[in-house]
């Protein structure tokens, strides 16, 4: 199993199988800068030996090696462009399906702003492969062309060190003033981003109830707080940005008078001075575009601690045996499940078991915890006690790829994906016609599915929007129990069913009760309890009566003694 400290590292390990490209783009950048040494090399000559020797063809030679180096800079420097746009295929290539496993393992268990997390991802890559990257490449230069004017003066180089120490200072204060601002703004767009898309999941309920002007107020909230910081950082920073191009140019400038000085009193050449320039301004030009991208790169860096931290919540599955076709079986072993912050738990101490090919009916009031344990036995939650098991083996120790070649699950919000409705049934796995169709029958929504627009092609849109609530709700029963499951889970699958799909669906159980399929249903319709061979009652999370269906009906429909009535009346 892997550690804490081996998962926190998980990104940076995915991040490593892009060295080569990172690892290109910095030789690249060291033949740049190479190459613009040409330039202040160019004035020193001139000054300095074409002038006093007034040597026509030297002056064209230098010219010509001079155009010659810009060329291959410029040249260069769109090879290093490529090499990152490069970079950032292969980065999505490596991470993002890496990130989307962990959005889709973090939804399941505690929901929040799921895009928000790939956001994260693309604003990283889109740093770290854009021309924000091309100053942090030119950064470790600086020294080096000090180094270059400090061969040219000593004086020139002291002063030269001391702007770039000053810069940097300038570049500190500007993390210290804009960070905070950022970072509320940070906190404002993920909570606004997560109202966002709960409202545009409930946009029926929404318009119906002529919600849009409170809800736009209430939206309104976050987005203004985060405009509002966004503004206060920009504003910091520009202020900065600003200051330090002032003092950038006044360097340029001074150093130009210092080495004047240094000509008058014959301590250095011409060329020097103008070299020394040249060179000052190209060792402060990283970082003033470093400080210029500063948002740019908080923003990347935060995204990168949350995209860390994701990946170490959910570390990817390690590679288990891979289990026979399960018979079935399910045991359910002191289940117990509590929401953080809520003292009340879910479940409380869940116990029983079901033999391969059974139907189980669960039913209880509203609040009892029926689609919580329906969520546990497909694998989706986590318990934070007692197991579940199929064929007793714990599902959380299944593959989940696996496993869910062997499962049908029907959740009481049904969500379809904007595809075709063979592609939704099949699960998106294409090429096995006679088992959608044969799905489908199963459901009974074979006849309907062709009299849609293009048959099992039709595309159904976002969540299925082209569809009523009936249609998502048995092809969705059809993608449950497609691929022959050992085990199929029904949330509430009548709920949107007429008279004809109640008797589709018991036909459907039937059928699947006779393939030997165990079959776990929560429902409150007579025409469902009436196929199922136990009953599960639940109430306040606990388990108050479990048997064959006979008996809890028996029970539950009991008459009150009259004695009894009098007594308590009494």
């Amino acid at each position: 199993m892997n550690s804490p400290s081996t998962r926190s590292d998980e990104l940076r390990r995915l991040l490593k199988r892009s060295g080569g490209y990172f690892v290109t783009a910095a030789i690249f950048s060291l033949a740049i800068n190479l190459l613009y040494l040409a330039g202040p090399l160019y004035m020193l000559q001139v000054y300095d030996r074409v002038i006093s020797s007034s040597s026509e063809i030297t002056l064209l030679m230098l010219t010509i090696a001079l155009l010659t180096a810009f060329a291959a800079l410029a040249g260069l420097d769109a090879v290093r462009a490529r090499v990152l746009t490069r970079t950032s295929i292969r980065l999505d290539q490596d991470i993002a399906p890496r990130v989307m496993t962990a959005i889709i393992d973090r939804s399941a268990k505690i929901g929040g702003a799921r895009s928000r997390l790939l956001r994260d991802f693309d604003t990283f890559r889109q740093f770290v492969t854009g021309a924000g990257i091309h100053a942090v490449f030119d950064l470790p230069w600086v020294p080096i062309y000090l180094a270059v004017i400090f061969g040219l003066h000593p004086l020139l180089g002291a002063f030269a060190l001391a702007c770039s120490i000053i810069l940097i200072m300038m570049a500190l204060l500007n993390e210290w003033i804009v960070k905070p601002p950022l970072a509320e703004s940070s906190e404002a767009a993920s909570r606004s981003y997560g109202f966002t898309e709960m409202s545009l999941r409930n946009t029926e309920v929404v318009r119906a109830m002529g919600m849009t002007a409170g809800l736009l107020q209430r939206w309104s909230g976050d987005r203004d707080r985060m405009l509002e910081r966004q503004v206060t950082a920009s504003d910091r920073a520009a202020t900065i940005q600003s200051l330090i191009r002032f003092l950038r140019l006044s360097m340029q400038s001074l150093i130009l008078g210092l080495g004047a000085y240094l000509v008058i009193e014959r301590l250095t050449t011409a060329g020097a001075m103008f070299a020394a320039s040249i060179l000052l301004g190209r060792a402060l030009q990283p970082v003033e575009q470093v400080v210029g991208s500063w948002r740019g790169l908080v923003a990347a860096r935060g995204a990168f601690l949350r995209l860390r931290e994701l990946l170490s919540a959910h570390p990817p599955h390690e590679a288990a045996l891979t289990l026979p076709r399960p018979a079935g079986r399910v045991s359910v072993e002191a289940l117990s499940f509590t929401v953080p912050g809520i003292s009340r738990p879910v479940l409380r101490g869940v116990t029983f078991q079901i033999e391969p090919g059974e139907v189980l009916g669960i039913i209880g009031p509203s609040g009892a915890g029926k689609s919580t344990l329906a969520r546990h036995i497909v694998g989706v939650q986590e318990p934070a006690a007692g197991t579940v098991r199929l064929d007793g083996s714990d599902v959380s120790s299944w593959i989940r790829s696996s496993l869910g070649r062997h499962l049908g699950y029907l959740p009481q919000d049904i969500e379809l994906f904007a595809d075709s409705v063979a592609a939704n049934i099949c699960r998106f796995n294409l090429g096995q016609d006679q088992d959608i169709i044969a799905a489908a029958r199963m459901s009974g929504v074979h006849e309907m599915i062709l009299r849609l627009p293009d048959g099992y092609d039709t595309q159904v849109g976002e969540g299925g929007a082209i569809l009523s609530g009936g249609y998502r709700q048995r092809i969705g029963l059809a993608r449950a129990v497609y691929g022959n499951p050992s085990l199929v889970v029904l949330d509430e699958p009548s709920s949107n069913l007429d008279a004809d799909g109640d008797a589709a669906l018991a036909d459907c159980i039937m059928q699947l009760k006779k393939r030997g399929t165990t079959v776990v249903i929560i429902s409150h319709r007579p025409v469902t309890i009436s196929v199922v061979d136990k009953i599960l009652l639940m109430r306040e999370g606990a388990v108050e009566m479990f048997g064959p269906r006979s008996e809890i009906l028996a029970r539950l429909t009991r008459p009150v003694p009259v004695h009894a009535v009098q007594g308590a009346a009494s």
